[in-house]
């Protein structure tokens, strides 16, 4: 591949919310610290503006030493003195990098220097005006085809699917009898179709859930709690060592999203191990598992009875062709790959 001409200086800005990578649930900090990580590693000068208990072999600069944590989320107060410290000398960099919308659009719509904003979440009736105001002095990265077809008027310096540290999943290709569920305990998350999924396949279920307002609270507690399998096994967050066997160990995750999700981490933590997944053809899912290969793909309303039908054909997914898939096409060297591509396209057309 050809390398951006460089080194390059960076300014990797992220969310002032939770550390970089987190201590727990946090995956656009865990995308930022391996973008970050990677940057600096392939020669480039990289500043990462997170908060002050992140760690990172890049240059480290912050307002807040401590992170405030997930209840601060969208803070505007964080987030502003976190945008105006980032932005305070643009001469220093090359190019910014954010990880955050908000005030961080206002900056990039002044900067002197080029903006690329990845953008991580949905682009729903509060993003897209923000979006379209600076559409024209911002450049934009996409995390999958699917995101990039919801807002396709947007200056794109390319697509690049979120990447994770294979090393980090340990591969297992013996699987135990129980089917996993991970993420925020939101209907359209699907949590409820994964529990009717074990019921009808007669299998345990692991839960890990992040229960994180009153909405999902009320899902949790009226519409799934009362129909659980006495069998099955809830968590809370979990921390890496144990997220990751209870994702080597489980026969199946399932990831029956009713949404377009931008792109879905668990899918390639899951494949990483050698856990295929069944998952829902909406927002990224079909371009993250290759159906019949690493998992299968049913539609959303047969899905607890197409999904139980799946499991009786796992034997088909070989557990090496779900780790291959993401070394070759979702780990960290090919995403940061994937952003200095789009960086050298960002500076080749500003020159």
């Amino acid at each position: 591949m050809k390398k951006p001409v460089g080194p390059l200086r960076i300014a990797e800005v992220a969310p002032p919310w939770l550390a970089v990578p987190p201590k727990g649930y946090g995956g656009i900090e865990w995308v930022v610290s391996l973008v970050a990580e990677g940057l600096a590693g392939r020669g480039h000068d990289v500043t990462l503006f997170a908060t002050g208990d992140s760690t990172t072999s890049a240059r480290l600069e912050y307002v807040f030493e401590h992170a405030p944590g997930s209840r601060w989320i969208n803070s505007v107060w964080h987030d502003t003195l976190h945008t105006l410290h980032a932005f305070r000398d643009p001469a220093r960099f090359d190019l910014y990098h954010l990880h955050v919308p908000w005030s961080a659009m206002v900056a990039a719509s002044m900067c002197e220097r080029p903006v690329v904003h990845t953008v991580h979440s949905a682009f729903n009736e509060r993003m897209r005006p923000l979006y379209d105001q600076v559409k024209d002095r911002a450049w934009f990265v996409a995390i999958s085809e699917s995101q990039r077809r919801q807002m396709p008027e947007l200056r794109y310096a390319g697509v690049v699917h979120n990447g994770v540290d294979v090393e980090l999943y340990p591969f297992r290709p013996d699987k135990e009898e129980y089917l996993m569920f991970l993420g925020r305990a939101a209907p359209e998350k699907g949590l409820l179709r994964a529990v009717l999924t074990a019921r009808q396949a007669g299998l345990p279920l692991v839960l890990a859930l992040k229960v994180a307002d009153q909405q999902e609270r009320e899902h949790w507690e009226n519409e799934v709690k009362p129909i659980l399998p006495p069998d099955t096994v809830v968590h809370g967050e979990l921390g890496h060592r144990r997220k990751v066997q209870l994702l080597a160990g489980a026969r199946a995750v399932l990831f029956p999203i009713d949404w377009e999700e931008p792109f879905g981490l668990v899918m390639t933590e899951a494949m990483a191990c050698g856990t295929p997944v069944i998952a829902t053809p909406r927002g990224a899912a079909p371009e993250v598992v290759e159906d019949g290969e690493t998992g299968f793909v049913v539609p959303v309303e047969d899905y607890p009875a197409a999904a139980a039908e799946c499991l009786a054909h796992l034997d088909r997914i070989d557990p090496k062709a779900c780790r291959a898939r993401v070394e070759q096409q979702f780990s960290k060297e090919a995403m940061v790959e994937g952003y200095e591509r789009a960086f050298e396209r960002v500076l080749a057309e500003d020159d």
